[in-house]
């Protein structure tokens, strides 16, 4: 018995040798590489090491964008005993001036990692960073920061918790932005603390590229504080306003209200972080009439002296009929535009082809994205002319049947007022390293020539009459001559035009005769004083306008006195001027005679059209009766001398007024 107990105990041995001699061959022979995959994967740990965001600046070089490292610290439940986990929640509760008692429910109710503390900075990192128990740790996070909250919170955008840009300038130039991600690994010990570092195989991060934008912040600062006491005085939904200069399309302040603070992203709804002014599209009204008289003039179709009845405030056209707020008998072309009478604008649509009426349009810019440097931007509406209707080109003559975004309108309006050349709206200055190095320069981009300088200083000279004598005076400063437009349209609702709610507009620009600011101002739904853009819009213009004079101190050899600067003599004498145009219908005939015996053609206006086809005979003019009644307009002017085969437009109206004059 004794033996084979004995015998027993050698085999059970032998067997448990041999069993270990076998596991030792696994591990050490046959499963060497995989086990040891296994340990380092456990005890090493790879780490990205997230690079430095670039930073963002207004176009002076003041620091806009910024960023900070933050920490959260948290506890594994796993390691952390009971002992660790009171002197946890009292130091916690000691630098948070929190219970003690909310970090121990907070370790007690959770069975792995917990979080006690996040995006924490300052003072009190420092010292929690040093502490030292099982299972504590924390995590560096890079945070970005918005120096001034709310300011240019539209334009900058944000980015979200894992350093993404998700709108505005972070998200476009995210790749710019964002840098390169370095690696670096870490060697544990059976608790997961780190021992130490691998140096050989650490590859550094490489930080983001700075910008450098074209706002400002003084003038973005004035503009939101404009739009928000706008937007209290007049009880308004929302506003928008964009500075711009027309000579490069630099954009020098955008904003909506109400705004939004991107340090605080998350607690805004989709709704208040929407760029209204790229994505948001309106009739213009009024303010479109510019493009329309652009047009017509740099056409040739009409003259800014020509004179047009306007039917003491309504008009009969096809089945419909056109108003205006503001009734007047004959006004001249440019008293068309600078008292906004649609039906002046209605008339003289009727004489410009769908088809060109279509090109100087398109080439302002109307129908296509301004390609702005900012994600969402939208087109915008305008028809081809193979669907207008026989209403269409009057409608849009005064604002409506398109639909335009606040930024198209006002890179068309730099065009307007620049001479003529349409510039990509530009947000960008430059983007630089780390250092000094300019690693891309923005320069302007003239996109084409919409109508010509001499047009173009037509429009000047009309702007600034529609602020002297018509709906845009409240936007008058003393010192300094301002030229803008207004505009009040209906909003349209559910298909219909609402009799309610209006887009209330003004879009202006300074010094009128050199022009180095243009501000548009859109006001949504105004329920206070008034709904016009006179009255709302243009104040708000004023405001935001008067502060920039004051603080930009290059405009001071650039204003001049408006009454030595001939360009704009019009505008300030316009009641003057108009009398010396007056025209007298019983005329005498002796200084037509002496222009016919010379063959040269007379100022035919007034004139009955027996008279005026007397004229066109004794010249051998071939001519083209327009109208009925007595002349308005002729399509040559008077002083032409005469050459063979020249056929001449006579333009004619009824219910003239034949008294001593004609206005």
């Amino acid at each position: 018995m004794s033996i084979n107990r004995f015998s027993f105990t050698i085999i059970f041995f032998t067997l448990i040798f041999f069993f270990l001699v076998y596991k030792l061959y696994t591990i050490q022979i046959l499963k060497s590489e995989e086990l040891t995959f296994y340990a380092e994967r456990q005890q090493t740990r790879n780490k990205e090491i997230s690079p430095v965001r670039g930073l963002i600046y207004d176009r002076n070089g003041l620091l806009l964008v910024y960023n900070r490292i933050e920490y959260s610290f948290s506890v594994d439940m796993r390691m952390a005993r009971k002992k660790e986990q009171d002197s946890i929640s009292k130091i916690f509760s000691k630098t948070f001036n929190k219970p003690a008692q909310h970090y121990l429910n907070l370790m007690r109710n959770s069975k792995r990692i917990v979080f006690l503390e996040r995006n924490v900075y300052g003072e009190a990192v420092s010292k929690l960073k040093k502490l030292s128990l099982p299972g504590f740790a924390y995590e560096e996070i890079p945070s970005r920061v918005y120096q001034y909250d709310d300011l240019a919170g539209h334009l900058l955008g944000y980015t979200n918790s894992a350093n993404i840009g998700i709108d505005g300038v972070e998200r476009t130039f995210n790749k710019e932005l964002a840098g390169t991600k370095g690696n670096r690994k870490i060697v544990r010990d059976a608790i997961g603390n780190m021992i130490t570092v691998e140096n050989n195989e650490y590859e550094p991060s490489i930080s983001g590229n700075n910008i450098l934008l074209t706002i400002q912040k003084n003038v973005q600062s004035f503009l939101q504080t404009s739009l928000d006491s706008g937007l209290a005085t007049f009880g308004a939904t929302s506003a928008t306003g964009v500075v711009m200069d027309p000579n490069t399309g630099e954009i020098i302040a955008l904003a909506n209200v109400e705004d939004y603070n991107p340090n605080e992203y998350s607690d805004y709804t989709n709704e208040q972080r929407r760029n209204r002014s790229i994505t948001d599209t309106y009739e213009p009204g009024s303010t479109f009439k510019s493009f329309a008289m652009a047009a017509f003039l740099d056409n040739k179709i009409c003259r800014a002296d020509e004179l047009i009845y306007g039917e003491n405030g309504r008009y009969r056209f096809k089945r419909i009929t056109i108003s205006d707020v503001h009734p007047e008998e004959w006004m001249t072309v440019k008293e068309v535009f600078a008292k906004s009478s649609n039906i002046g604008m209605s008339k003289l649509s009727q004489r410009i082809s769908d088809e060109d009426f279509f090109t100087y349009l398109r080439g302002f810019g109307f129908g296509n994205a301004t390609n702005i440097s900012l994600p969402g931007e939208v087109n915008g509406s305008l028809k081809k002319p193979n669907s207008w209707s026989s209403y269409t080109k009057s409608s849009l003559s005064f604002g409506y049947e398109i639909s335009v975004t606040p930024i198209q309108l006002i890179t068309a309006y730099s065009s307007l007022i620049n001479g003529g050349l349409l510039f990509e709206p530009q947000l960008m200055k430059k983007i630089t390293d780390g250092g000094e190095r300019i690693v891309q320069e923005f320069k302007p981009k003239n996109i084409r020539r919409v109508i010509s300088e001499e047009t173009s200083k037509k429009m000047r000279e009309f702007l600034v009459a529609a602020v002297e004598i018509g709906s845009g005076k409240k936007a008058k400063i003393n010192n300094i001559s301002i030229g803008g437009k207004t505009g009040t349209s209906r909003q349209l609702i559910d298909g219909k035009y609402s009799t309610e709610f209006y887009n209330s507009s003004f879009v202006g620009f300074f010094p009128a005769e050199n022009p180095s600011y243009v501000i548009l101002i859109l006001v949504n739904a105004p329920t206070k004083s008034s709904i016009y853009g006179g009255d709302v819009a243009a104040p708000i213009f004023r405001d935001i306008a008067k502060k920039i004079i004051e603080n930009d101190p290059s405009l001071k050899h650039k204003i001049s006195d408006p009454a030595e600067n001939e360009e704009f003599i019009f505008a300030k004498t316009v009641v003057d001027t108009l009398d010396s145009r007056r025209i007298n219908v019983v005329a005498d005939y002796s200084t037509d005679i002496a222009m016919i015996d010379n063959n040269i053609i007379p100022d035919l206006r007034g004139r009955s059209l027996r008279e005026a086809i007397n004229v066109a005979s004794k010249l051998n003019l071939k001519y083209e009766i327009i109208g009925s009644g007595r002349i308005v307009d002729q399509s040559i002017a008077y002083g032409t001398k005469v050459s063979p085969g020249l056929k001449i437009k006579l333009y004619a109206e009824t219910n003239l007024n034949l008294g001593a004059t004609l206005y």
